[in-house]
């Protein structure tokens, strides 16, 4: 029965804990700074649908989805805040890292999911094109420009700037560096600038605003409602593609892969731990991404019998706490000896078990271990033992057989074995029958080697 609390406290719903949760977050003075652009998004993202729905442009539609993408930015930077502030705890052993790199999953995902939205709606408008009206379309482009640039500079969005760094370029970046790199042979200054590569947040607001003005001056001139869904189309796959990048570097982090720019030095780590005084081997290893650059694994350590265990673990743990920095050493030694075999009591006048045979006898079935429908033994209900093995047998009492071989040249060393023939002649092949003496064998005339041309009933000398 188990401890019965009397006045137990209630627990908490769901949205009272995200509520707990919201307000340590909030108490930190570095969140604030973050909430407030989060209201200003709100606002802005506001004006901005009405503004898409008076214009009927599509194409500031796919611009303002990027404003909410910037929110979901927001909320993943008060998540990564909130994850410095936590500890590890008994249930969640590895701490929350993960959390922040399931929020930038979450955000590069439905970025994407908007951008497929865009172009299911493009493809319609094709068929039937509105008529577009440019009153707040330039006006709403400069606006949802500002704010996006402003928030990207503005706020450190650690996970954000760790995931655009480490994953792959877009196709975007790669014809801007292209054409990055004929610009800065012409001024060299702006090498700073666009190289080695943009930031594909910056680069794609600059992109979207660039073609809305042109979507708002071919509207303005020839009334060419065609190019806003052009637009649309354009922004749509740079959003896309852009995101997808950073989607994939993410989900492979979720999925517990090993980073490819740090296999190398892994290798070269455990070669190294490999050569360590006292290790034979090391297996079982398994690394993985636990969080945005950090590192968890596992190894397994054979070392010698007589190298300290300590030493060793603290060796390897200095080596591979460079990279790995949460680390499980499983540390074993090279131990070959089994337990012996004997289960049953032992004679007191036996003092040396050099001196005997170890022997297993069968036991005689009883009524117990029989099983009614089979007639066979059952199962033992515990679990075998750590080092036996599938032999016949391993779970018959010994009968210990006094040896009284002659030790040749004084080494202590039974050499050879005893004839089976022999012993079947002797009658010690079933219990009860043999020698008068329990414990005799009678092979005192046996040859201790075999091929020996020793004489029989005289030992050597």
């Amino acid at each position: 029965m188990g401890t019965i609390h009397l006045f137990r406290k209630p627990q908490r719903s769901f949205f009272g804990k995200l509520l707990q949760e919201f307000r340590l977050v909030a108490a930190d003075r570095r969140s604030w700074k973050i909430l407030l652009f989060g209201v200003i998004n709100l606002i802005c993202t506001s004006f901005l649908l009405m503004w898409c729905s008076s214009t009927n442009s599509i194409a500031l539609t796919a611009y303002t989805y990027l404003t909410i993408f910037d929110l979901f930015s927001l909320i993943t930077c008060l998540i990564s805040y909130w994850v410095m502030m936590r500890k590890p705890s008994a249930v969640y052993s590895f701490g929350f890292e993960r959390l922040e790199v399931l929020a930038v999953f979450a955000s590069t995902v439905l970025a994407q999911l908007g951008a497929l939205f865009i172009l299911k709606e493009s493809a319609e408008r094709f068929l039937e094109q509105p008529e577009i009206h440019t009153g707040r379309l330039l006006v709403g482009t400069f606006v949802a420009l500002s704010f996006n640039l402003f928030t990207m500079l503005s706020i450190r969005n650690k996970p954000f700037t760790y995931v655009s760094e480490a994953a792959s370029t877009s196709w975007l970046q790669e014809h801007v560096a292209d054409l990055s790199r004929s610009l800065c042979g012409i001024i060299p200054g702006l090498s700073s600038i666009f190289l080695p590569r943009m930031n594909p947040f910056v680069l794609i607001d600059l992109a979207g605003a660039f073609a809305l003005c042109i979507t708002y001056m071919l509207i303005e001139i020839n009334n060419y409602f065609a190019v806003d869904t052009a637009s649309a189309i354009a922004i749509a796959l740079m959003t896309f593609g852009t995101m997808y990048p950073m989607s994939v570097y993410s989900g492979k982090v979720l999925l517990q892969t090993t980073p490819p720019h740090v296999i190398g030095q892994l290798d070269k780590l455990i070669r190294e731990v490999s050569t360590l005084d006292g290790v034979l081997e090391v297996r079982n290893e398994h690394f993985w991404t636990l969080g945005f650059g950090s590192l968890a694994g596992s190894v397994h350590v054979r070392i010698r019998r007589d190298a300290n265990e300590q030493m060793v673990l603290a060796h390897v743990t200095n080596r591979l706490y460079t990279l790995v920095s949460t680390l499980t050493v499983q540390i074993f030694k090279d131990d070959w000896i089994r337990p012996a075999l004997v289960s049953g009591p032992v004679a007191a006048n036996v003092l040396n078990f050099s001196d005997h045979h170890i022997i297993p006898m069968p036991l005689f079935k009883t009524a117990d271990d029989l099983n009614p429908v089979t007639s066979t033994p059952t199962k033992p209900s515990s679990p075998p033992p750590e080092f036996s093995f599938n032999t016949p047998g391993k779970n018959v009492s010994p009968v210990i057989l006094l040896n009284t071989q002659t030790r040749p040249y004084g080494t202590g060393l039974n050499h050879g074995h005893t004839p089976y023939s022999n012993m079947l002649n002797q009658g010690l092949g079933v219990p009860g029958i043999g020698a008068p003496h329990g414990f005799r064998t009678g092979f005192t005339n046996t040859p201790s080697r075999y091929g020996s041309n020793s004489r029989i009933g005289q030992p050597r000398p």
